[in-house]
């Protein structure tokens, strides 16, 4: 049964921006020689926590620990001046970031909700941050068209990758092999970068309006994006081509986000809904209408298909099971 578990509401004290999911991979201390070292890995096993981080127009991020479907505040991360537009968690769970409108890029530590480091990015606007897979970088789109990575240990810019002229970038996705970074821009324009050579590898001129949010499949050979036009497109990544075009939203298309095992996708909208499509025929297998507002953000828990959250201008946090 398609159903929503859990919902909190006025989670934030004004509209919600951006959710990301942090999934802490527990180390295994376990001793070869000691005889309790499968009780303890099992035992292990069960500690498994899992957060969602939340960014809103109310200057601050909070981290949620998700437990038996329930969502208990952790951390309240304050510090940002304006909004927050965007939070990344590390791929091992262990850091988050978060872009502000006061043109602030912040690290946390998860756990401890302490601030590691402000990331100096100068007079730029960042809207999106996402981390590199390797969690070396924190990937950012400026007002100038530009990509921006900087190092997580350094705290400083190490790389610009130049769209060539191209405008205010709204969103970036990093691909799970690492090898691209895509960017959506206001104008409609997507440009996929080569990362080893920091060039575009390929400009795609796939909507005729801004692109809010685009992702990488889990195998790297698909690019989703979604735009204020209505419609999401499919990309085949390798030769650029036009996969698939969906639409069903009755406004802006505002984030998209895939499943684990790529068989599936979810999308959020201004019009309130949040969907569930499958991705061989491209249909929308379910619609959830519990938002009374914008659906800003929609994601995927990264360990499991049947798990979904969503943020919206309404303030709460919406998390859903869809049947796999």
């Amino acid at each position: 049964m398609y159903s929503l578990i859990h919902k909190t509401e006025n989670a934030h004290e004004d509209s919600i921006w951006t959710c990301a999911w942090g999934c802490p991979k527990k180390k295994q201390e376990t001793n070869p020689e000691n005889e309790d070292s499968r009780d303890s890995m099992h035992s292990n096993d069960k500690e498994i926590v899992e957060y969602i981080v939340t960014g809103s127009v109310d200057d601050a991020a909070k981290v949620w620990e998700y437990k038996d479907n329930t969502l208990q505040l952790k951390h309240k991360l304050t510090g940002h001046s304006l909004g927050v537009v965007s939070v990344a968690v590390s791929s091992d769970g262990l850091k988050c970031a978060s872009s502000s409108l006061d043109s602030s890029l912040k690290l946390w530590d998860l756990e401890s909700g302490e601030k590691i480091s402000s990331i100096e990015v100068g007079p730029v606007d960042i809207w999106t941050v996402v981390f590199s897979p390797d969690d070396k970088f924190v990937v950012s789109g400026s007002h100038a068209g530009k990509i921006h990575l900087y190092g997580t240990e350094s705290g400083k810019q190490e790389q610009t990758l130049d769209t060539r002229g191209g405008k205010f970038t709204l969103s970036v996705a990093y691909s799970p092999d690492g090898k691209y970074i895509a960017s959506g821009a206001i104008d409609g324009i997507i440009n996929i970068f080569d990362v080893t050579y920091g060039k575009v590898l390929r400009t795609l001129e796939g909507h005729a309006m801004p692109i809010r949010s685009l992702c990488f499949s889990p195998d790297s050979q698909l690019l989703l994006t979604a735009s204020d036009d209505g419609h999401m497109k499919l990309y085949d990544v390798k030769d650029a081509n036009l996969a698939g075009t969906m639409s069903g939203h009755a406004s802006w298309v505002l984030g998209v986000a895939f499943a684990p095992d790529g068989q599936r996708f979810a999308s959020s909208s201004s019009d309130h809904t949040v969907k569930v499509w499958e991705l061989a025929q491209r249909q929308c297998l379910h619609t959830f209408n519990e938002h009374n507002d914008q659906v800003w953000a929609v994601k995927y828990n990264p360990r499991k298909n049947n798990i979904i959250a969503s943020v919206s201008e309404d303030k709460s946090i919406n998390i859903y099971n869809c049947p796999v």
